[in-house]
């Protein structure tokens, strides 16, 4: 290695350590608003491994991530100015010690969960293999993570698909204060790569010379296309496990002390030449007035407008404003015919893949097979197996890939097949991919698709029924889209697909193969865009997915009798059209919210929240919901009939209503 690139592993590592240095006094000043977790002790590692990527490729971190984001190339001045909570920081003031994100120098972030950064790098990964663009994604993290299913899964992902990965495990021999000659019951994170055929090292984590040479190996394998590489790297964090937490409770000071004497650069120092020794000496009288005057920077520094607050919780552009000829008139002249719900879907999802080389589906049996709902039926013949990609029984794995690919410049469909199935994810879905645009200030897109059945029928029972939208409605950041019919369908999936938001695609298996008109061209619905199926002028029915063509089945009759429905199908659970619903009880004076979930902190419970608030002084009758039972979901076909509201329960409900 020449003595210049020895010259700037060490400046990297000084940068961390006095940087850091200057962050723990300033907590103690109480500049630091929240928790900061220095990384003293182990700069060499994210200093080694930075060393050799370049801004397009990608590093995906954890709780302890400053010196992965200086090693990275972020400024010290950006670093303070996000802990002191300033609208100048990496993450404008929205992340604080342990969400850093800097996409534009390949930082894609870093997170509170321990876990994510692993399964987000075969993201990065992943993007590399759909873009070509030989890039690396590097996920660093701590032993803790290597006993979560995140690791496990990521490994395997990472070695089926030779993805262009690093693991960085830095092994600094607690998890917050558990040990983990304790937590593991392996006694080495590195053979674990032999069990999913993958290249793996144990390291000297204060070697920063020996961890630059591996690193550099495993990155030129990763780069020809050889896959992942798993590298522990032995080390210690000689300050408590974030600033202000007691520290001799779970280990000694004589073993903190122990460690200090094997500090990476000390250990730098003692084996360089005079030469070198005389440039460490300019490097350590220079650093610390860069790290003053990022101090000086960050203090300075304005803190962000309250008014700015709920900025960048979706994209500013709902679609790709690149592509107005994708966008074309529902109105357009077209043959008649009918097709299904699912053939709608396919249709949409087809004529996307074909113009945007971006896209690739993930899911189980989706490839040769098409689905177990015929979801993607022949688009793996047209696309092959990276962009129709079949995926072990992973959930959380694959959903967390798709978040890491998002990021990084594709645009990731997930094809769960059942709603109950992505519950194993759902930690991923909110905490990361809801949340990252809005962590990032909106320089990161999360344009992810994530589709599945939901819905009660055929005896399923109770691990194969759910729908959940309501609980992803909860969800700042998600779309979360539940069409009622085919036409719908595709046009909300076309919506779905050009739109820069992380959007829940909910499609009801009961009225999969249930026909009506769908055009043969290109057409988007808007989301929080309701229709009105059916007007009318006696009473409002506001409902959902299947409990839509059901009640839509009733309305001639009633209306034969008297009774006049005005249907309304919100299509979107968030955002909801409050506005179509309020302006039809507005005209009815009545209100009946059909679904087919129970009851309780449900849509439904929302709708006639936003109505009372809205529209009290329209309201001629007490506003009423008619839900399925408060029970899951049992096999027996008389059982399952009874937790879910029937035709003739719709039809009781709004003459009852009428009556009132």
């Amino acid at each position: 290695m020449t003595n210049e690139k020895i010259v700037s592993l060490y400046r990297t590592m000084q940068i961390i350590r006095q940087t850091e240095e200057e962050l723990a006094r300033c907590h103690q000043r109480g500049l630091i608003h929240g928790a900061c977790h220095t990384y003293v002790g182990q700069e060499a590692i994210a200093t080694a491994v930075c060393a050799h990527l370049n801004a397009n490729d990608s590093v995906f971190s954890t709780h302890r991530g400053h010196g992965h984001a200086l090693a990275k190339g972020m400024p010290p001045r950006e670093l303070m100015a996000e802990l002191f909570g300033r609208s100048t920081g990496c993450s404008r003031g929205r992340g604080g010690s342990m969400h850093l994100f800097s996409p534009e120098i390949g930082m894609m972030g870093t997170s509170g969960i321990v876990g994510p950064c692993m399964l987000q790098a075969c993201g990065g990964g992943y993007s590399s293999k759909i873009l070509k663009n030989s890039t690396v994604a590097a996920a660093l993290f701590g032993d803790g993570a290597a006993n979560n299913g995140a690791f496990h899964e990521a490994l395997n992902m990472a070695s089926i698909w030779k993805l262009p990965t690093l693991f960085i495990c830095e092994n600094n021999q607690y998890a917050t204060e558990v040990p983990f000659s304790y937590s593991s019951g392996s006694p080495s994170v590195a053979a674990h790569a032999a069990g999913y055929g993958v290249a793996g090292y144990e390291l000297d984590g204060n070697d920063v010379l020996e961890i630059h040479r591996v690193a550099g190996e495993a990155i030129e394998r990763a780069r020809a296309g050889e896959g992942p590489t798993l590298i522990e790297c032995r080390t210690y964090r000689t300050r408590a496990h974030a600033e202000g937490m007691g520290d001799f409770t779970y280990r000694t000071r004589e073993e903190v002390e122990a460690w200090k004497l094997k500090c990476p650069i000390a250990r730098l120092r003692a084996n360089a030449s005079k030469d070198l020794l005389s440039e460490f000496d300019k490097i350590d009288a220079e650093i610390p007035e860069l790290v003053r005057a990022a101090k000086e920077f960050a203090e300075q520094s304005p803190v962000p407008e309250g008014s700015t607050a709920t900025n960048h919780v979706y994209a500013a552009s709902s679609f790709r404003e690149s592509a107005p000829e994708f966008r074309k008139a529902v109105a357009a002249v077209s043959q008649p015919r009918e097709i299904t719900f699912t053939q709608a879907t396919v249709e949409a999802l087809a004529g996307e893949m074909s113009r945007n080389p971006g896209i690739f589906v993930m899911g189980e049996g989706i490839g040769k097979r098409g689905g177990n709902f015929r979801t993607t039926p022949g688009l793996y013949d047209l696309h092959g197996p990276d962009r129709l990609c079949d995926t072990p029984i992973c959930e959380r794995g694959f959903v967390g890939l798709a978040g890491g690919a998002a990021m990084t410049g594709t645009r990731p469909v997930i094809d769960f097949m059942f709603a109950d199935f992505i519950l194993d994810s759902v930690g991923e879905i909110i905490n990361q991919i809801a949340k990252m645009q809005y962590m990032s200030s909106g320089r990161l897109k999360m344009p992810v698709l994530m589709r599945g059945c939901i819905g009660i029928g055929h005896s399923a029972a109770t691990h194969h029924s759910g729908s959940y939208h309501a609980l992803y409605g909860q969800v700042p950041g998600l779309r979360v889209v539940v069409p009622s019919n085919a036409y719908d369908a595709k046009g909300l999936m076309l919506r779905a697909l050009r739109c820069d938001d992380p959007v829940m695609f909910l499609e009801h298996r009961e009225i999969l193969t249930m026909k009506c008109h769908v055009p043969e061209h290109d057409y988007e619905i808007e989301f929080g865009k309701a229709a009105v199926v059916r007007e009318g002028n006696d009473i409002t029915v506001v409902a959902l997915a299947r409990m839509v063509p059901m009640t839509l089945s009733l309305c001639e009759s009633l209306h034969q009798s008297g009774v006049s429905v005005e249907l309304i199908d919100p299509r979107t659970v968030s955002p909801l059209d409050t506005e179509t619903i309020c302006r039809s009880v507005a005209k009815t004076g009545r209100l009946l919210i059909v679904e087919e979930t129970p009851a309780a902190f449900g849509f439904g419970a929302e709708v006639a929240a936003q109505v009372s608030d809205l529209a009290f002084n329209d309201l001629d009758a007490p506003i009423k919901r008619l839900n399925g039972a408060f029970a899951p979901t049992p096999y027996s076909p008389s059982l399952e009939a009874a937790v879910v509201p029937s035709v003739h329960d719709i039809e009781a409900a709004i003459r009852k209503l009428m009556s009132e």
